[in-house]
């Protein structure tokens, strides 16, 4: 670490001593997506797109390689966030509970020692959020087009692009907050969440292009254990012909008709110019493909490239926004002391094993995207491969706030990396723990990752998988049983439970 950049991160972990003013503190602006993949960003070697503007904050900051998630799903990872602690630990477990706003969370904590705070976009913790001066959230999901909005008391409605919405909101808060006291603005994307309805400006984006297929595209789930197979989140089986495809359901289809209520819930909030512009793009690609009558490993094939070019069409959108946010920093002279983050809820599959979604402990989804610019601390296009976790982002921004991290959170602060010196201490393993039952018929799981290996235990059948991420990094067959890795499964049993007892993980049923 050079001697500046030393004094630089001296200086900013000093910032609770009086003698520092409070405006020497610096910003955090929080950019987050939902479901975008680390393999849909150029900055780490995407194959499929280009994220010019994301790239830059890898280019001017640090690129961290091995940013794991503690739960993979959206609601889960965002209350991890909010409070820095487990899901058992936080009360969220899944997708379908109410997050406890009056615990502690690091927002809270900033708020009381002087920062303005704002939470703008997809919130997805059903209870309204608490330790925010200003909030306005999607209910639940949301919607791409013409989306409500929560606010304190009530309800409003924007006309246009939720993403644009987002950042316009962002941008307007920033605009009006206090200028001599330091913020965290949270802007918090709907995309590329399911549906993946790209803004009018995109919808032809990819038209005429052959995104290559990932090599597992047509895995047959074999040397794993059953769940892989029982799955319900295929690209080829389970995706839904309006919400996914983009095609019209049939005329005189009922409107309470899954498929038709999950169109309608798209589709029916365009309005007609909207409409417009939507059906020229799609129908005459649509009526090729039906008049081409697909079938078997072609159909999958037209599939996959329905679903991953609307997926990147609304990530466009999102690196397009990221662009307005940067320029604004630049602009209004605050780029210098502002922290930027950009990260997911979680990863994603982008037809890796046949599959979109997440869950699953398996690389795709386990691993998030997480790039972090700090002029002056972190050495710009740096990267990182500490073992890190969404954990560990509310006791960051504590630490770099000068703000004291409360001894109940259980991630640890990434300033030392980001100031290029990683702790001699810092974790060699981590666990993993997804509880949501149905969705996807993903089972319920646990498990131990530590740099070359992942023991995963399906505890309501008592099945186990064991991967060596070195000599198999596509997770295509366990070894779990295999002589040959028996002391390496007894290592990872061991450091399991010593995990479990440490984060005090209750038994499973």
């Amino acid at each position: 670490m050079t001697l500046i950049r030393f004094v630089a991160i001296t200086l900013l972990l000093g910032v609770a001593a009086p003698a520092l003013a409070q405006t020497g503190r610096p910003n955090i602006v929080f950019i987050f997506s939902d479901d975008h993949a680390y393999q849909a960003i150029s900055a780490y070697g995407s194959r499929i797109n280009q994220t010019p503007n994301i790239d830059r904050i890898a280019r001017e900051g640090m690129r961290f390689e091995n940013a794991l998630v503690t739960n993979s799903i959206c609601a889960p990872s965002r209350a991890v966030i909010q409070t820095g602690k487990y899901s058992h630990v936080n009360g969220l477990l899944d997708n379908r509970q109410v997050f406890d706003g009056s615990q502690q969370t690091f927002p809270k904590l900033l708020q009381g020692a002087g920062y303005q705070t704002a939470m703008v976009g997809k919130w997805h913790l059903k209870s309204d959020p608490t330790g925010f001066d200003y909030w306005e959230v999607l209910p639940g999901q949301g919607s791409y087009y013409n989306p409500d909005f929560r606010v304190p008391g009530g309800q409003k409605r924007h006309h246009g692009y939720v993403t644009e919405i987002i950042t316009d909101l962002s941008l307007a808060w920033l605009e009006g907050r206090d200028p001599d006291r330091p913020f965290l603005l949270m802007t918090q994307h709907k995309a590329p969440h399911r549906g993946w309805m790209s803004g009018p400006e995109k919808l032809t984006l990819y038209d005429g292009v052959d995104i290559p297929e990932p090599e597992t595209l047509f895995d047959d789930y074999a040397n794993r254990a059953s769940p892989a197979r029982l799955q319900e989140m295929e690209i080829g089986r389970h995706m839904i012909d309006g919400h996914d495809m983009k095609l019209k359901p049939p005329a005189g289809t009922p409107e309470d008709a899954p498929g038709m209520r999950l169109w309608l819930a798209g589709y029916g909030r365009l309005d007609e110019q909207q409409r417009r512009v939507w059906d020229a793009a799609y129908e005459p690609k649509n009526a090729t493909f039906l008049a081409a009558g697909l079938e078997g490993r072609d159909l999958v094939r037209w599939k996959y490239q329905r679903y991953i070019k609307d997926y990147l069409r609304t990530i466009a959108s999102v690196d397009d926004n990221v662009g307005r946010i940067l320029r604004y920093l630049d602009a209004t002279g605050l780029a210098e002391n502002t922290i930027v983050v950009y990260a997911s809820d979680q990863g994603f599959y982008l037809g890796e094993h046949g599959w979109f979604d997440k869950r699953w402990m398996y690389e795709e989804s386990l691993k998030t995207p997480l790039i972090v610019r700090w002029p002056g601390v972190v050495e710009p296009g740096s990267v990182n491969s500490d073992m890190v976790s969404n954990l560990d982002f509310a006791e960051t921004f504590l630490d770099v706030a000068g703000v004291a991290i409360p001894s109940d959170m259980q991630g640890r602060s990434l300033v030392p990396s980001l100031g290029g010196e990683t702790p001699s201490d810092w974790r060699t393993s981590f666990y993993y723990r997804y509880y949501e039952q149905g969705v996807h018929n993903v089972a319920p799981h646990e498990g131990v990752r530590t740099e070359r290996h992942k023991l995963i235990h399906y505890y309501e059948t008592d099945e186990w998988e064991l991967f060596d991420l070195v000599t198999d990094p596509n997770e295509m067959r366990s070894v779990y049983g295999d002589e040959a890795y028996s002391e390496t499964h007894d290592e990872l049993l061991a450091e399991l439970e010593r995990l479990k007892r440490d984060l005090q993980v209750p038994a499973t049923p």
